[in-house]
């Protein structure tokens, strides 16, 4: 059986992993669950899945967690904080470490997973954002594989031939074509958008996601991440990606051959759909995702982006564009603003005025360490915090 450490095994990315895993009991075992502090869900995955260890990075979550549970015949062992979050991600046990912590707070677990050589399924889209070139050369050094669980990027994956790695333009790859449905606000007027809510804005017609993804999917940072991510993980540029609306949530992604072909990838917008994948790969297993009907589907539609709609997207490509530390200042003040936004702090429309005054303010430096990424991105929480403070909901 192959052991399997799920991070942010409470999150929506973490229950379709366990959904998955319950479906394949001779297949795989749980070996440790992390979550941030919701010691409800996290102690009722340990009584299911019995996994060694749990963590919590909240260290008063993780004291309650190991009384709830101490009534277990073997209960798992507690740890907290973010170095037991790196002691799980490197188990020798598990092969398979699921790394579903949103945010920049997936980073370090991730890279320890990475460094142990581990087949790591990233769905934590940020570790890339942050630090893709020392995490891919990593990955080359210490023999990990990286799976991709974005729905986007799994299936850009599916959709390219196995010897990718050598190069896109080698195996005849033209261009990478992102799909996004647009979220909830692709038709509403320009005029509005100011004073949408976080409900509305985490009412994403298609994908069952969390509020701060959701939110993201709103702007479509989300999307620009996605684009900085695929750069890494496909070895290309910026300007060999391009973002397609395309509101089924039906075709996941495409890639665009020299040849003038078009392969696309189809199924039900649900994430079971790439983790059953990834950890399938090579070979295929069974999801629970049922297959999807072209003939209820009857159509599929695609448009360009309104980039003026979508400025988070242009601001995302320009940091892609930039590199060094842009991405991690991209990624940083946006977690600011959109924690902001959620809070009823701004406005909607403050999230990209934020992310842009923090990225005039803070240019382009090379990325020639860990170190200086992550000073890069306390620096940008610092300046993004200072943003907030001119403006008003």
């Amino acid at each position: 059986m192959t052991g399997v450490t799920v991070l942010g095994s409470t999150g929506s990315v973490g229950l379709s992993t366990l959904d998955v895993l319950r479906r394949h009991p001779n297949r795989f075992r749980v070996v440790a669950l992390a979550a941030n502090r919701d010691v409800q869900t996290l102690g009722a995955q340990c009584r299911e899945f019995s996994p060694r260890f749990a963590v919590l990075a909240d260290p008063t979550a993780a004291k309650a967690l190991r009384e709830a549970l101490a009534d277990m015949p073997v209960p798992p062992e507690v740890l907290s904080g973010v170095e037991g979050l790196q002691w799980v991600a490197a188990l020798p046990e598990a092969e398979f470490v699921m790394s579903a912590i949103v945010g920049a707070a997936g980073l370090l677990p991730t890279l320890a997973a990475v460094q142990s050589g581990k087949r790591v399924l990233l769905a934590n889209k940020e570790s890339l954002v942050i630090a893709g070139e020392i995490l891919m050369r990593f990955a080359r050094e210490k023999g990990a594989v990286l799976l991709p669980i974005d729905s986007e990027h799994n299936a850009v994956f599916q959709c390219l031939p196995p010897d990718f790695s050598e190069g896109l333009g080698r195996v005849g790859v033209q261009r990478i074509l992102l799909t996004a449905s647009g979220g909830p606000f692709r038709d509403r007027p320009l005029d509005e958008l100011a004073g949408v809510t976080p409900e509305e804005a985490c009412a994403h017609p298609n994908w069952s996601m969390g509020r701060k993804i959701s939110v993201d999917s709103a702007t479509m940072m989300n999307k620009g991440l996605e684009v900085i991510e695929a750069c890494w993980l496909f070895g290309t540029t910026p300007n060999r990606v391009a973002v397609v609306l395309h509101p089924q949530s039906l075709v996941h992604s495409l890639v665009e051959y020299v040849d003038g072909s078009l392969l696309a990838h189809l199924g039900n917008p649900d994430m079971r759909t790439p983790i059953a994948h990834a950890l399938g790969w090579p070979e295929r297993i069974s999801s629970g995702v049922a297959a999807l009907d072209l003939f209820a589907v009857g159509r599929l539609d695609f448009s360009p982006p309104d980039r003026e709609r979508f400025p988070c997207l242009d601001l995302a490509f320009a940091a892609a564009e930039a590199g060094g530390t842009a991405p991690a200042v991209l990624n940083a003040a946006n977690e600011v603003a959109v924690d902001a936004f959620l809070r009823r702090r701004i406005g909607f429309t403050d999230i990209a005025r934020v992310v842009r005054r923090t990225l005039d303010q803070l240019l382009a430096q090379p990325a020639t360490s860990l170190e200086v990424l992550l000073e890069a991105d306390r620096r940008a929480r610092e300046v993004a915090e200072q943003s907030l403070k001119s403006l008003v909901p």
